[in-house]
């Protein structure tokens, strides 16, 4: 599986900045300009796609070992700009879901660099499966990386545990509305594992302490799974329908903001 990306030197840089510019600028928050700036981002994204080169999507093995630090240093350097945690990893260990095949890699065709990266787990003796640690890094991000390893990892995870519910937790808009493409729905935290190991996962993440407080009933992130017995399946219009306020970049920041207006009093007062 094969896509188109940017690897010339200068494009990755410049794609960024003007890519955050357009899509998180929160000096107008209105519905029109949300709008606009999700326009100017597809038009600015189909004028570069000519000068990309390919990647490709792929399970993981023993020949991407050395490619296990760089996307540690690429988690642990996500989850401080985001200000949210990724479950910290080490390459040893990274590199044991390599070996057992249950990990996604995606990878530039030219250098063999690191472009994307996702991996299994399970829970309760293969009830749950996770797709945890997704990561793309920065000079790849908006031309649709997240999406492809994201998915190749669902299809992996399906072939692997039919029966098995897939579930996720998280704050990422860009997931949530991956997840909800590819049958996931919203889910109270009391659906997940119980686990205590899947919440270790989350104790690397500032907002621990709100998780532990509301004693793992309630956080900043969003839960959601997906139950192959229960699908759901909806027709396009009830799918889109319902995630149409995830479509909003404004409307989903006002949102975050009262959940974390709500839930910011339960975070312990440091002196």
């Amino acid at each position: 599986m094969s896509i188109t990306v940017d690897k010339t030197k200068e494009w990755p840089l410049l794609i960024q900045i003007i890519t955050v510019h357009l899509r998180f600028d929160e000096g107008d928050d209105s519905s029109s300009g949300s709008d606009t700036r999700s326009c100017l981002c597809n038009l600015f994204h189909s004028f570069f796609r000519p000068f990309m080169n390919k990647y490709t999507v792929q399970v993981a093995s023993e020949q991407h070992f050395a490619l296990a630090e760089s996307i540690c240093h690429e988690m642990a350097e996500s989850a401080k700009a985001r200000g949210t945690g990724i479950a910290k990893r080490t390459p040893e260990y990274l590199q044991e879901k390599m070996s057992e095949g249950k990990a996604i890699i995606a990878t530039d065709d030219v250098d063999g660099s690191f472009v994307g990266f996702c991996y299994i787990e399970t829970w309760q003796h293969g009830k749950f499966v996770a797709n945890s640690g997704l990561i793309v890094k920065p000079s790849y991000r908006q031309f649709g990386v997240a999406k492809a390893v994201k998915e190749r990892a669902f299809e992996l995870s399906r072939t692997r545990y039919p029966e098995a519910k897939i579930i996720g937790i998280t704050t990422s808009l860009a997931v949530m509305k991956i997840n909800s493409d590819l049958g996931y729905e919203p889910t109270t935290f009391a659906e997940l594992p119980v686990d205590d190991n899947f919440w270790k996962g989350c104790e690397s993440c500032v907002n621990f302490d709100i998780l532990t407080r509301t004693e793992r009933k309630i956080c900043l992130c969003t839960g959601m799974i997906y139950d192959p017995e229960n699908p759901g399946k909806k027709t396009t219009e009830e799918k889109d329908e319902k995630w149409l306020f995830l479509k909003n970049i404004a409307d989903f920041t006002r949102l975050k903001k009262f959940k974390e207006k709500l839930l910011m009093p339960f975070k312990k007062k440091v002196k």
